[in-house]
């Protein structure tokens, strides 16, 4: 008996196995479900794409404690430049030498406050000193002659006078004799002969007494000229031996006003015990301490508007000084215009020449204009974006806004702000690319 092998399943279930196919319909169907369904998803990505790229950034946060703010206010603004400088003195004296000389001592070192009389330096020239006592020992024997000019001329006098008065008694006598001669002459008792005789005598004593008195007073002439030359030549050694004794004086160099000693030779020459001076060598700098201006350097954009006599105050450090401009320096150096400003107030303790200042400079007085305080960012006369701040001080939004004319803390709003409008005036370069910014 054959023996017949089944396939079941132990289960005791049969599987048959039986591909039935699906209807085109169906399968159309199935197709255009998912071409729908792709669709609504690309639509969908494509929607939500465009709406993300309509979104704007998320506005950055700005720390409120970091940043400086301002508010922009009406009416009156002072325009005013600012420079740095230095106090210098406003009377400067350069001591010279009067007359060449070797330098022996220094006795005055800079720094050191000295008077009109203060020696500062001693010279010395055996030469000038020679000179004054060969002049001095001319002088001498000067008035020697003149000593003895006066007593000869005293003499010749003297006997002048005796010559005159010999003739005068001599006319004398001859006259009266004459005198007598001529009576007795008219009563017959002389002879003519005798008589015009006398009177001959007599004639020419007078004559000599006449030439006798003219050469005394010849002689009294000649002797006050004699005594003038010699007074003259006295006179002019006595002239020369003052000026050499002056020059002698001179090789003491003294300050010759009141101040403080700024420098001992010239600017490329430092005095030493030893050396040799020309006659009009620099030897020394005196400054006023008294008397002193601020020389202010002021950047050349903002000099232009500069003028004399504008008021000025200067910040030593130690307290403000008034003052006012009195010098604009033509010149630019380094892009930088030095400006004088003369003090009008007291100098402040501590004052004194080369020290540091700061100087500020009112231009003009605006009225009634919007202001605010400097921003970092913007140049006078352009326009800036300036963040100004929303939602109660919240956040901020950026503006573009107009200024004009600035001066030192301040500058003028023309377009772009209202008076009590809040403005951020830091820096806020780091977020130029937003235009606005929350604020905590």
């Amino acid at each position: 008996m054959d023996t017949a092998v089944s396939s079941e399943p132990a289960s005791g279930f049969q599987i048959e196995t039986m591909d039935k196919p699906i209807p085109p319909i169906v399968l159309k169907r199935r197709r255009r479900i998912k071409w729908l369904t792709a669709s609504g998803v690309l639509l969908l990505l494509a929607v939500f794409t465009m709406e993300l790229s309509r979104l704007k950034p998320a506005a950055p946060v700005v720390d409120k404690s970091s940043v400086w703010m301002g508010t922009v206010q009406r009416g009156e603004m002072l325009l005013r430049v600012r420079g740095e400088g230095t106090l210098v003195p406003q009377d400067i004296r350069w001591i010279t030498t009067a007359n060449a000389g070797v330098i022996e001592r220094i006795l005055i070192l800079p720094g050191t406050a000295v008077a009109p009389d203060t020696v500062l330096v001693e010279l010395s020239d055996p030469e000038l000193e020679q000179n004054a006592f060969q002049t001095e020992s001319q002088l001498a024997g000067a008035q020697a002659d003149l000593t003895n000019l006066q007593v000869q001329l005293a003499s010749q006098k003297l006997t002048q006078e005796a010559a005159v008065a010999s003739a005068q008694a001599d006319y004398t006598t001859a006259r009266m004799e004459s005198d007598t001669d001529n009576e007795l002459g008219k009563i017959g008792l002389a002879a003519k002969l005798d008589v015009e005789e006398a009177n001959t005598k007599t004639d020419e004593l007078a004559k000599l007494l006449k030439i006798q008195q003219a050469n005394l007073e010849l002689s009294g002439t000649a002797a006050k000229a004699q005594l003038s030359s010699q007074e003259q030549k006295i006179a002019q050694l006595r002239g020369l031996l003052d000026l050499q004794r002056s020059q002698i004086d001179g090789l003491k160099i003294r300050a010759g006003m009141s101040g403080v000693l700024q420098q001992l030779g010239d600017t490329a020459t430092t005095l030493q015990v030893g050396q040799q001076l020309a006659a009009g060598a620099a030897v020394a700098q005196v400054a006023s301490q008294t008397k002193l201006k601020a020389a202010i350097q002021v950047a050349e954009t903002q000099a232009r508007d500069i003028q004399l006599d504008q008021p000025a105050q200067i910040d030593t450090h130690n307290g403000i000084i008034p003052g006012r401009v009195i010098r604009i320096d033509p010149s630019v150096q380094n892009g930088t215009v030095t400006v004088d400003v003369a003090l009008e107030g007291p100098l402040l303790k501590g004052a004194r020449p080369d020290l540091s200042v700061d100087g500020t400079i009112q231009l003009e007085k605006l009225e009634d204009v919007l202001y605010v305080d400097r921003p970092v960012a913007g140049q006078p006369n352009s326009t800036a974006g300036l963040f100004k701040l929303v939602d109660g001080g919240r956040a901020a939004i950026k503006v573009p806004v107009e200024v004009g004319r600035a001066s030192v803390s301040t500058v003028e709003v023309l377009k772009g702000l209202q008076a009590g409008d809040r403005v951020i005036l830091s820096d806020m370069s780091q977020w130029d690319s937003y235009n606005r910014v929350r604020i905590q």
